[in-house]
């Protein structure tokens, strides 16, 4: 994301890694996100993280979660607008997500 800040940050919890897969595939194919990260978190269960504006992330993830059902078990989804920049911390992704992409570097030859 070229922001400073995240203006919307989704997550899908999945039993199965099958099921997170395509839970990410739907949302990056409903809406206008980027998958920012993706966690396991334990026994099975595994987490994806896209961030976009409040809309398209809403939306991507609504998308997500049916595909991901239809599969597998949704265990949670959850929509943060505004996401407070000190999440960051806790997220490792999110310092990627909210700094723009650096410029490659060219030699000039």
């Amino acid at each position: 994301m070229a922001s400073a800040t995240l203006e919307a940050l989704g997550m899908i919890e999945c039993k199965g890694f099958v099921a997170l897969v395509e839970a990410s595939d739907a949302m990056l194919k409903a809406a206008n996100v980027d998958l920012v990260g993706w966690d396991k978190v334990g026994s099975g269960l595994v987490t994806a993280f896209v961030a976009g504006d409040v809309a398209a992330v809403k939306a991507a993830v609504d998308a997500g979660a049916a595909a991901a059902s239809r599969i597998g078990e949704v265990v949670s989804v959850q929509v943060i607008p505004r996401p407070h920049e000190d999440l960051s911390g806790v997220l490792t992704f999110a310092k990627k997500a909210a700094t723009p992409a650096a410029t490659p570097k060219t030699d000039g030859a």
